[in-house]
């Protein structure tokens, strides 16, 4: 499962973080090249023995991140739900980055286990950034609705819950997970409702159709090895959530959801969350919106 865990982790830092971060509109056109830059020794590092050098390379991934981070706090940050989630978006990969350090050298950061470091930066990748930018995103496509705006919330409230439970405790990491999953099941569920109808691509219908439809079974597999762990029930080994959970996010959601987005996007891409098309305030409220195309990018 090592392999199938740095396939996953290879995945989001090369292809699904570079494509996601051009559909942030206030980072520099240059920035996800060079993200992709800094982000290729640390790749390399994963399939490196832990050492001197693989830590040596997972630094300079981690000095790149750190970067995207201060962007994301000086560029993106604003005092809304979208830009919640968007600032989220742009820091979790330094907090993934600080994992891939400490896992590469063999330290056991703040005293946690080489392979939670490891899960660590799986899913400050995902459920950290892809998590976060598609709530900013659908949050942009139905004029921050308040269903948009509560996702865009609980996905950063719980990734932040869930990060504090690695300290605390496995009820408090428990909870975090049950907020994550109630944000990105609400996601979801906004994007069946109110974005899925407008798109007539047969391609990016498939894409965001899977990219949502994904969420539930992966994250119920989040939920029972959760609360399995937090209450001493039975629960999904760490490798079988590796191989169900792991690469359903991995794939059937981040990868799907940066595509779809950017397909919806088209020539928009760059502006992303500034001038994705918006629904109207009727068309927001109206219960069953019609297949009109309004939020074609």
């Amino acid at each position: 499962m090592t392999a199938v865990l740095n396939l996953v982790v290879t995945l989001g830092m090369l292809v699904v973080v570079p494509l996601g971060l051009r559909l942030i509109p206030d980072l520099p056109g240059w920035l996800p090249r060079a993200y992709v830059v800094g982000a290729i020794p640390g790749a390399v590092a994963l399939w490196l023995p832990r050492g001197l050098t693989a830590s040596s390379l997972s630094t300079v991934y981690a000095v790149t991140a750190l970067g995207l981070a201060v962007f994301g706090v000086l560029r993106v940050a604003t005092p809304s739900a979208r830009g919640l989630a968007v600032l989220t978006a742009t820091v979790s990969p330094a907090v993934a980055a600080t994992a891939l350090v400490a896992e590469r050298a063999g330290y056991p950061l703040f005293g946690f286990p080489l392979r939670t470091l490891s899960l660590t930066v799986a899913h400050f990748h995902f459920a950290g950034f892809t998590a976060a930018l598609v709530t900013g995103l659908v949050c942009a496509s139905t004029s921050d609705s308040p269903r948009a705006r509560l996702a865009a919330v609980c996905v950063p409230g719980g990734t932040a819950v869930v990060f504090v439970g690695f300290f605390v405790s496995d009820a408090v990491e428990l909870a975090g997970a049950a907020v994550l999953t109630t944000g990105l099941w609400l996601a979801a569920f906004v994007i069946w409702r109110d974005v899925f109808p407008g798109v007539t691509d047969r391609a990016t219908r498939l894409l965001l159709g899977t990219s949502a439809a994904v969420l539930a079974p992966s994250l119920l597999l989040a939920l029972w090895w959760a609360l399995g762990r937090a209450a001493d029930l039975p629960h999904p080994s760490v490798d079988w959530m590796i191989a169900t959970h792991g690469v359903e996010n991995a794939v059937g959601f981040g990868l799907c959801s940066v595509l779809a987005w950017r397909r919806l996007l088209g020539p928009a891409v760059g502006a992303g969350l500034r001038d994705l098309p918006q629904a109207s305030d009727e068309a927001a409220r109206d219960p069953e919106p019609n297949a009109t195309g309004r939020r074609r990018g």
